[in-house]
């Protein structure tokens, strides 16, 4: 798998138009890069309550789904990469006060978890689990890395 190349122009480059130039990477790799999805999707990240996990993963789950209409396959990955990141730092702030890992001394700063960034992640686990296992999503990231991730 090629890296996600971050040394690219990404304030200058729209990637609907250049496709190609779109590496998938590792998990969230360049999820707050790569425009015009980065501006599309980001306005509706938030994960502070369960409501608000809710809301923003199906709203980003309903741009997931536009962008497979549109067989564009690097918003749908952007899309899967935003559902990622939401359950990651919701899991982040559930294990971690404040979603701080270290304390200014520099120990870990776990807590005993907080319950409600805890069903936030679960809202946005479910969410990503069906982004990535949409058996169109998979077909088109081969088709991707196929033609371009040579």
């Amino acid at each position: 798998m090629k890296a996600f190349d971050y040394d690219l122009d990404y304030e200058n480059l729209d990637l609907r138009k250049q496709p190609e130039l779109y590496r998938v990477g590792r998990g969230e790799q360049g999820v707050l890069l790569v425009q015009p999805y980065k501006n599309e999707i980001l306005p509706y990240w938030r994960f502070k309550t369960p409501e608000i996990a809710r809301e923003s993963s199906e709203k980003i789950r309903e741009l997931f789904l536009a962008y497979k209409e549109a067989e564009d396959f690097v918003g749908m990955d952007m899309a899967r990469k935003f559902l990622q990141m939401g359950y990651t730092r919701a899991r982040r702030y559930t294990n971690y006060k404040g979603g701080r890992k270290y304390a200014e001394n520099g120990t870990l700063s776990i807590s005993k978890g907080d319950p409600v960034k805890a069903e936030s992640a679960a809202i946005f686990k479910e969410a990503w689990e069906q982004a990535k296992t949409d058996p169109d999503y998979i077909r088109m990231k081969e088709e991707h890395k196929a033609r371009y991730e040579k």
